[in-house]
């Protein structure tokens, strides 16, 4: 079996082709949790200095849980991020502006449409636990796993052909 990335993996290898596999932006389902409720939806995400970030309104249910409960989780396309949720204050209080001016790049229309200044924070997710699913050359199916509390990883072989 062929796979289309190398089974030793360093962990910091690892953390770059799962970056490189969201790249710059991403809509991704976020799941959260207070009291046994769950609840996701998808957010308009971008992917810079190691963590996940999106914006969201202060008032929003969804933020509310993460207030209550800062452990999430994110999917996309076989890549699924579990992670702490911080809010990050205002999108316009941000010294550098560093997200506002991504967002504006790579998520226009979100930024047009749901930009309400005195309401919109930044939400980072700090990765704890990340699943990549991925397909060698030969069409077998492997897991990666990065633990980044341990700075581990473990390529797992899922097809037995």
């Amino acid at each position: 079996m062929n796979f289309s990335v190398d089974k030793t993996l360093t962990f910091d290898q690892a953390v770059e082709l799962m970056f490189r596999k969201l790249g710059d932006w991403k809509i991704m389902a976020l799941a959260s949790s207070v009291n046994d409720y769950v609840m996701v939806r998808n957010v308009s995400c971008l992917f810079y200095d190691g963590k996940v970030w999106f914006k969201t309104d202060k008032n929003f249910r969804k933020t509310q849980q993460l207030y209550q409960n800062p452990q999430v989780a994110l999917c996309w396309s076989g890549v699924q991020i579990e992670g702490t949720a911080k809010n990050c204050g205002l999108v316009i209080d941000e010294p550098d502006r560093k997200f506002e001016k991504l967002y504006k790049e790579h998520l226009w229309g979100s930024y047009n449409k749901y930009s309400h200044e005195e309401d919109e924070i930044i939400i980072s997710i700090t990765p704890r636990f990340v699943e990549v699913w991925d397909t060698s050359e030969d069409n077998y199916a492997f897991q990666i796993f990065i633990d980044f509390e341990k700075q581990s990883v473990e390529v797992k072989q899922y097809d037995q052909r």
